[in-house]
């Protein structure tokens, strides 16, 4: 059952598109902020996004840059904005389509399975092996030496951005904003709290660790040697 997550800030659209996608065989959650997109995209990846841009709290295309700095997830824009202006911005920010509003459910529809065709053909590398480590994105699970580790939404989400970049140096600023959401970006003593209390669950030696690696004073890096 593929696993979409709705934001809008419309009640009435939000229910109606929740029955009917339901009907459709989808798993839908649903948000009504960009906050609760962004923390609900961390903690529990959809398979594809559909995103409103006039919300209350951020633009979405705030959302879209957001999560496109540690996902590649289908997203498709659904939005009142008929202007050029709003669909070349959205489109630049990561989004994978556009419908305006009013729109057919049969065209949504349509949208869906044409992004997540597109999708499917991307490489499959939600399953990583880091030895003593076992880390499924997909599934949302991490096991160490056999064992299922518990974590807590928030350790999963900076986990999650690390793995999907592993490797590679993932700022701060870059944490902070698609974990917290976009209104951080100062607050590094979070990631420090953080960060600990991972390398108490996942690492053999947390004072020397050997996969959550601190880049001082620029951010972290997931390391699967």
């Amino acid at each position: 059952m593929k696993r979409v997550l709705v934001v809008d800030d419309e009640p009435q659209l939000l229910r109606a598109l929740q029955i009917n996608l339901r009907a459709e065989g989808y798993a839908v959650t649903v948000a009504g902020s960009g906050r609760e997109a962004l923390r609900l995209a961390a903690s529990a990846p959809p398979d594809v996004l559909v995103l409103d841009l006039g919300l209350p709290d951020l633009d979405g295309a705030e959302v879209i840059r957001g999560i496109r700095g540690w996902s590649d997830l289908p997203i498709v824009v659904l939005s009142a904005r008929h202007g050029s202006t709003d669909k070349v911005e959205a489109l630049d920010a990561g989004a994978d389509d556009y419908v305006t509003k009013p729109f057919g459910l049969d065209e949504l529809l349509a949208r869906l399975r044409a992004v997540e065709r597109r999708s499917a053909h991307a490489p499959a590398d939600g399953f990583i092996d880091a030895g003593d480590l076992v880390i499924d994105l997909g599934a949302a699970t991490v096991t160490r030496q056999g064992e299922r580790v518990h974590l807590t939404p928030r350790e999963w989400g900076v986990l999650q951005m690390l793995v999907a970049n592993r490797g590679k140096l993932v700022t701060q600023r870059q944490l902070l904003q698609t974990v917290w959401g976009p209104a951080y970006g100062e607050e590094t003593q979070y990631l420090r709290v953080y960060m600990a209390q991972l390398r108490r669950k996942l690492e053999a030696d947390p004072a020397k660790p050997r996969h959550l690696i601190t880049e001082a004073g620029r951010g972290y890096r997931f390391d699967t040697t």
